[in-house]
């Protein structure tokens, strides 16, 4: 089997789960492709007591058949078929009893869970009893649950209220790759590209692995992306309809959502989508707005407003793969090779700019470590203007504890980044709007983050810090 790339923190939990003295009951969740199954039966690799996976949009009998022959390859028996999920825990618990008095760990792994839960099936019911009545029991015993509808995991066995409340002891979200994590990943592959062109593929496909792995080494960047979206093959086309159905059961409303904010640069506060969708009330939007935050898909972050002490949360797309869909794919149904027949249009260009933008945002961490404060108390969050004409915007602003605040101007630029007049007078626009409207007496600092570095010129001095895309990659 291939080495595991990345993961440092997600090993180093799931080893401590499983080396645990008490029972361990551990749900992983995350988006569709980001190696959830990938991890465990890495990590675990010929070390399970039991492994099953559920039938993707499987009926009832179709699970119990996917069991029995789970049941069948790790006992080298074949059971009868069990007509309820209380009968097949029921098998599970006889055959595992020998297995947890064992020195060995016990380990059980059920993956794509919410498919096994099918209409009046009993499956949680029957799950939670199979834990509180024996499993819990078991000092040397693991469970380890994983599914792709994240919403489903979180609602229906994170926060259940029934038999499964406060009952996993353990959860664990896997979120896409780091910058870092894609480099790791593409270098393992003997993958020769230089850190613009990484870049440039976690701003098309973000930091999922799968997708990561559709990439040939041999052809250029724009080969890749016409092979994957405008080729003949279009394998990363038809990813887009199936990530929804497999991440939520009702998936038309959520896509609805993902396209009106894929139009939006800043994104939008919950009345503004409220609005836009042409919706009466915003309660359903909530719990949707929350499903997709929870997968990964969208953000929720926080516009700080002094005048009206409080901060406005805005939903913003940071799905990487779906906003470059959103942009170029769905308008491009015919056109083979339309990437490479694009590069250096203006269209392109906007994109490369505010895609760059959201690979900072979700990099924070990598940027205090490269401004070295990373060990100061700092509150991040984006600004706008509440009152000049055209509204003034920071898209990052690091307000910390030392007294400084960091307002960033973020720019993606293929060769040193040259401030010209025109930028340098906007740049000092938007500080004093800020200093003004927020009422600060700490010291703003000026911090550029470009992609190669700042050309030496007549207005590079208004930048106190300048940060490269290196620094992302921490």
């Amino acid at each position: 089997m291939d080495k595991l790339v990345g993961r440092e923190q997600e090993i180093k939990l799931l080893k401590e789960y499983t080396a645990s003295e008490r029972p361990e009951f551990v749900a992983i969740y995350g988006r569709r492709r980001v190696g959830k199954t990938y991890l465990v039966n890495q990590l675990f690799n010929g070390k399970m007591a039991f492994a099953m996976t559920g039938v993707l949009n499987g009926t009832k009998d179709e699970q119990m058949e996917a069991f029995i022959d789970a049941m069948q390859e790790y006992s080298g028996k074949l059971p009868q078929k069990p007509k309820t999920w209380m009968e097949a825990f029921r098998v599970l618990k006889l055959y595992l009893k020998n297995k947890v008095t064992l020195k060995r760990r016990c380990i059980i792994f059920l993956d794509e869970l919410p498919s096994m839960d099918t209409q009046r099936s009993g499956f949680v019911r029957a799950l939670g009893y199979f834990w509180n009545s024996w499993a819990s029991l078991q000092d040397n015993l693991t469970l380890i649950v994983c599914g792709s509808a994240t919403s489903w995991m979180i609602r229906n066995i994170i926060n259940d209220k029934g038999g499964l409340h406060d009952r996993i002891t353990h959860e664990l979200h896997l979120r896409p790759f780091t910058l870092n994590e894609t480099e790791q990943y593409l270098k393992s592959r003997q993958f020769k590209w230089e850190r613009l062109t990484i870049t440039q593929a976690y701003m098309a496909l973000g930091g999922i692995p799968y997708y990561l792995s559709l990439l040939h080494r041999d052809e250029s960047f724009a080969a890749n992306i016409d092979r994957l979206f405008f080729g003949e093959e279009e394998e990363l086309r038809r990813e887009y309809k199936r990530l929804y159905a497999t991440l939520f059961k009702s998936p038309e409303s959520y896509m609805t959502i993902v396209n009106v904010l894929a139009k939006v640069k800043a994104g939008m506060t919950r009345n503004e989508l409220r609005k836009a969708l042409g919706q009466d009330s915003s309660g359903s939007l909530s719990g949707k707005l929350e499903d997709l935050v929870n997968c990964d898909i969208i953000r929720k972050y926080h516009i700080h407003n002094k005048t009206t002490k409080k901060n406005s949360a805005i939903y913003q797309l940071v799905d990487f793969y779906l906003l470059f869909y959103q942009t170029f794919v769905s308008r491009a149904e015919t056109e083979i090779g339309y990437w490479s027949n694009h590069i250096g249009t203006s269209e392109v260009n906007t994109w490369l700019g505010l895609s760059f933008e959201r690979v900072c945002l979700l990099h924070v961490q990598q940027i205090k470590q490269a401004l070295h404060i990373d060990r100061i108390s700092t509150q991040f969050y984006s600004w706008r203007s509440q009152k000049d004409m055209p509204k003034a915007q920071i898209d990052l602003v690091l307000d910390r504890a030392d007294g400084i605040i960091n307002l960033f101007e973020i720019k993606y630029s293929e060769g040193d980044f040259r401030l010209d007049n025109d930028e340098a007078q906007k740049l000092q626009t938007r500080m004093a709007a800020f200093r003004n409207e927020t009422k600060t007496k700490k010291t703003l600092w000026p911090t550029l983050l470009t992609t190669y570095g700042l050309n030496v010129g007549r207005y590079s001095s208004v930048f106190v810090a300048v940060l490269t895309m290196d620094d992302l990659f921490l």
